[in-house]
């Protein structure tokens, strides 16, 4: 009688977005799995509580428009290879007009108890201090932007290189029973949203010309965070303080986050505003609002003081203040392979923030290719990488070599990263969104094959 071999297990470090899915995805085809998560034992400045998967900046994955966009697409590819990540999204959405945000307890919960459900899924609490054990052959590092010092420096040291470090910030969330509705109301840009409820996702609060200016010498005046050791440390364009945003011109956020288009005051609806602070829902029962782009390095007891000069947040309360903490990733083009193996210790796979990708989504999609490649690998029947010409695929050919490693920064997914379309496309808006679909079409008929590829195996 013939006995079958154990399969040894996978080995993933972090359970953040791209951990716990890569953990899934190497489990569904059939390979244990050992998910390391270094909290509670090890707390960091950005997490509070020690669930897998926890969202610490935004609640928001972005655009669910599969068609025209390409994070939506990303969302489309996810779903098709049974995501973990956008199915807890999706079963733990909130209104958000056109894009999907979720609840953020109700999302972790979820993901934290489908993994440890699992049967080939062993979660283990503690921290892996420097390099993992040479016993450990086949290992994901999804650690994230906070990665472990111990862990960092270790990976410092085997590659030569110190990769790059900018700064993340966090905004802050307001009780929704403190903001004045006589001053906001509810509405989401341009009505978007197919229910009543999508299409007031957001609580608005307008500005006049002097309140704008007023709130913008406060905020550029407000004391700020001392970086010490972190200064000379650049920021990702793509989460910039609120701040630092205004530091770059006077008309800055009106032209970001505080942009007065798609939107109609109820409350003085000839009246057009200089600018509008949106809010959107932070959880399910709707008592609590983030305030969307105000992602901030002021102190603590300036926040609530510059923040209540916004009409309707006179009184807010806050749930949480904004913060600020340094973000860590590898310089991915110079040290890793197609695969998203250290060239330097191919035992070694990398996933999510830490290659460089920037975003939930992003990260989650990094950690389903790199859970899918490593158990295709254990199982002895090597899977091919997506082509290209998928948003999955794009985003691995960026971070893998499409990039110039001189000037490499996290990105998140566009369809600039795409291989250009085989026939010429107008000009123009329309064309614009022409070209967004054919993008799409072709991205989902590659995936769908890539993913039969799998299956054929």
């Amino acid at each position: 009688m013939t006995q079958t071999r154990a399969i040894d297990p996978i080995h993933v470090i972090g359970g953040g977005m791209a951990g716990s899915e890569a953990a899934w995805q190497a489990a569904s085809m059939g390979v244990p799995v050992v998910l390391h998560e270094m909290r509670p034992e090890r707390p960091t400045d950005a997490h509070h509580t020690d669930g897998l998967a926890e969202l610490v900046c935004s609640n928001s994955f972005r655009s669910d428009d599969h068609e025209t966009n390409a994070v939506g697409l990303l969302h489309w590819e996810m779903r098709e290879a049974n995501g973990l990540i956008i199915g807890a999204g999706d079963r733990n959405a909130l209104p958000a007009g056109g894009a999907l945000a979720v609840d953020r307890d109700r999302f972790s919960a979820e993901v934290t108890a489908a993994l440890e459900a699992h049967p080939l899924v062993t979660i283990e609490r503690g921290e892996v201090p420097g390099l993992p054990p040479e016993a450990w052959d086949s290992v994901i590092v999804a650690t994230g932007p906070l990665t472990s010092p111990a862990l960092a420096e270790a990976i410092r040291g085997l590659t030569g290189d110190d990769g790059l470090a900018f700064f993340d910030a966090i905004a802050p969330i307001v009780h929704a029973d403190s903001v004045d509705l006589s001053k906001a109301w509810f509405q989401s840009r341009y009505d978007k949203g197919e229910t009543e409820e999508e299409r007031t996702a957001y609580l608005n609060c307008p500005m006049s010309r002097e309140q704008y200016e007023g709130f913008l010498d406060a905020l550029l005046a407000a004391p700020k965070t001392d970086f010490k050791e972190w200064e000379g440390t650049p920021y990702f364009d793509g989460c910039l303080p609120i701040e630092v945003m205004a530091e770059r011109g006077r008309e800055t956020l009106r032209f970001g986050p505080l942009k007065p288009v798609g939107l109609t005051n109820p409350h003085d609806p000839t009246v057009k505003p200089h600018a509008i602070v949106q809010l959107r829902k932070e959880n399910a029962l709707g008592t609590l609002y983030n305030i969307v782009g105000f992602q901030t390095k002021m102190k603590y007891g300036a926040q609530t003081d510059v923040f209540r000069m916004i009409p309707g947040l006179e009184e807010a309360r806050f749930a949480r203040l904004g913060g600020i903490h340094r973000n860590t990733f590898l310089n991915s083009p110079r040290l890793l392979d197609g695969r998203m193996r250290l060239k330097a210790d191919p035992r070694l796979r990398f996933a999510g923030q830490v290659t460089g990708v920037e975003g939930y989504v992003e990260s989650a999609a990094m950690g389903l290719l790199a859970g899918r490649l490593a158990a295709a690998e254990r199982l002895g029947t090597p899977l091919e990488t997506p082509p290209p010409t998928t948003a999955i695929g794009a985003l691995l050919t960026h971070i893998t070599g499409g990039a110039e490693a001189a000037t490499f920064q996290p990105m998140n997914v566009n369809f600039g990263l795409f291989p250009p379309l085989e026939a010429p496309m107008k000009g123009g808006r329309r064309g614009k969104r022409d070209r967004a679909r054919a993008y799409s079409e072709r991205a989902k008929e590659h995936w769908r094959a890539w993913l039969g590829l799998r299956e054929a195996a």
